[in-house]
């Protein structure tokens, strides 16, 4: 008694200046223990020395955990004041009121907590499993919100009482899309008894859904898919995997190569140098040559459209430039192959980038002198149909950094020859895509500027057609399409510029000659479907 009367009339004394305190300061400027503070001030309230708020004060704080970092928590506590009689105050419009069970707090004894309220909500219902989201909903009407389930539900964990579930993975467990999968442990029966009757409650919420994260959900299917076309005497490309799994082509990239790394007897080979396929390594070799020579054959036949299209978009680009450019010479490299633009140049390579070994293709390359006592520039081409991404930036100038041609040594590192300027043309680029440069994210072109590299889209060569006068059905893209070969482009490219008003006259005039080509494509596409 000595003791708490000490206590008390400390605690008196302290907020005999009319300073509402909560009850971490007070221990603090008394020099007591947190818990020895709250059970005298708890006694100070009852006794009618001191009032207290009526309702708690919650704020959210910060707490250093080591190596572990740093964690957030909601605390709840009350303001103390000392008593001059009076029942109930305001103070800094914070109500203050003597001792009644009505302003008990419900983890004082004060009234049907949240914790308790979940922890009847799951032994009422023992035999289910219930998503954390599923709770929260069920006894929304007590307040109870989805962090008030899983902290308390934690709790209840660490006590063995019951089952938490959620994605796996080999450091740690994260929650499904619809949060946690809970259920009880019946502490009546045996252990191994009572965990596998939860896990299976689990497993029957989960039925018809994956219960792993979704990287080992690609990374299996990946496996399945192989397995199943290896027993067809088949190989697998990478778009089907990619149309199989629904995914981005970031996502896909890397469920392959984990899928690589976890089972060795997947292997990989590139046809043409660029298509990649997959297969399992029980195929027998004259099977695997024997589904080489087909996919070889079904990529030239069905791919013959495409690279129509890729090599007419390489010339629309060409005579663009050459049309805007004043003073550029392009450079010329004579082929072996047969029917190879001269000015397509082939580039040696001191090391490989990619899938290119020891030589790498441009477009074009063309050279500009601005005056006689200004240095020349060199600009270097690439063309893609299609939508451009990070890969395809840091490719392109990866193959002109350690081209002979382009590329010189630094202290930096390998980096471009002075007066080399990379120019990437596309149909589009990723307009979502976002870029880490140290502590700066970057859209796609601001990261191209970055690396020396423009960007030229077919948006800009049709701002250039309706400036002079061509109608809105003609594009670009549209020229590409219809073009037999690049000559027809350039031709086609001349007459639409000097005559814009006829231009989808003429157009339309270019496919009703090429209409032909274009069946003769469309049959080699059903043939090798």
């Amino acid at each position: 008694m000595g003791r708490s009367a000490s206590t008390l009339g400390k605690i008196q004394a302290l907020l005999a200046d009319g300073k509402p305190r909560n009850s971490r300061d007070i221990a603090h400027e008394l020099g007591c223990g947190d818990g020895a503070t709250a059970q005298a001030l708890r006694r100070a309230w009852e006794a009618g020395s001191v009032l207290r708020t009526a309702q708690p004060i919650q704020v959210t704080e910060k707490r250093r955990r080591g190596r572990a970092g740093t964690s957030t928590h909601l605390r709840s506590y009350h303001l103390y004041n000392i008593s001059t009689g009076e029942n109930e105050t305001f103070i800094s419009k914070c109500k203050f009121v003597s001792f009644s069970k009505k302003y008990l707090d419900a983890r004082g004894g004060g009234g049907h907590s949240k914790a308790k309220t979940i922890r009847d909500f799951l032994s009422s219902s023992s035999s289910k499993a219930f998503y954390s989201t599923e709770v929260a909903q069920n006894l929304n009407s007590s307040g109870v919100k989805v962090r008030d389930v899983m902290s308390c539900v934690r709790r209840l964990e660490a006590r063995g009482l019951v089952y938490v579930r959620g994605y796996r993975s080999n450091e740690r467990q994260t929650p499904f899309k619809e949060g946690y999968l809970i259920t009880c442990i019946d502490s009546n029966k045996p252990r191994e008894k009572a965990i596998e009757e939860a896990v299976q409650r689990t497993d029957d919420a989960l039925a018809g859904r994956a219960a792993t994260s979704p990287i080992i959900q690609r990374v299996h299917r990946i496996r399945d898919i192989i397995l199943a076309t290896t027993k067809t005497r088949d190989i697998v490309a990478q778009s089907y995997l990619a149309t199989e799994l629904a995914c981005s082509t970031h996502e896909l990239d890397g469920a392959v190569q984990r899928a690589m790394q976890l089972y060795p007897d997947l292997k990989e080979l590139k046809i043409f140098n660029n298509y990649r396929y997959f297969y399992h390594s029980s195929m027998a070799d004259e099977d695997l040559r024997a589904a080489v020579d087909l996919k070889q054959n079904y990529i030239r036949i069905e791919k013959g459209r495409d690279n129509r299209i890729g090599h007419n978009w390489e010339a629309a680009v060409e005579w663009f430039v050459d049309k805007f450019t004043t003073g550029a010479s392009f450079r010329e490299q004579p082929h072996r192959t047969t029917g190879m633009d001269s000015r397509r140049i082939t580039l040696h390579l001191i090391r490989s980038v990619g899938g290119r070994r020891m030589n790498a293709e441009v477009d074009r390359v063309w050279i500009v002198t601005p005056g006689l006592f200004s240095p020349p520039t060199t600009y270097v081409l690439e063309c893609k149909w299609g939508i451009v991404r990070k890969q395809d930036l840091d490719e392109f100038l990866n193959v002109l950094r350690w081209s002979t041609d382009f590329g010189v040594d630094t202290p930096d590192g390998r980096q471009l020859k002075q007066g080399v300027t990379g120019v990437l043309a596309a149909s589009a680029f990723n307009p979502k895509e976002r870029v880490r440069v140290g502590n700066q994210i970057v859209n796609l072109a601001s990261y191209a500027g970055r690396l020396n590299v423009s960007l030229l889209k077919a948006a800009d060569f049709n701002e250039k057609l309706r400036e002079r006068g061509c109608g809105s059905k003609v594009t670009i893209q549209h020229v590409c399409r219809v073009a037999k070969d690049e000559n027809e482009v350039r031709e086609l490219l001349d007459v639409i510029w000097h005559r814009p008003a006829d231009a989808e006259k003429t157009a339309s005039e270019v496919v009703s000659k090429n209409e032909s080509l274009y069946q003769f494509e469309r049959i080699l596409e059903r043939s090798s479907a």
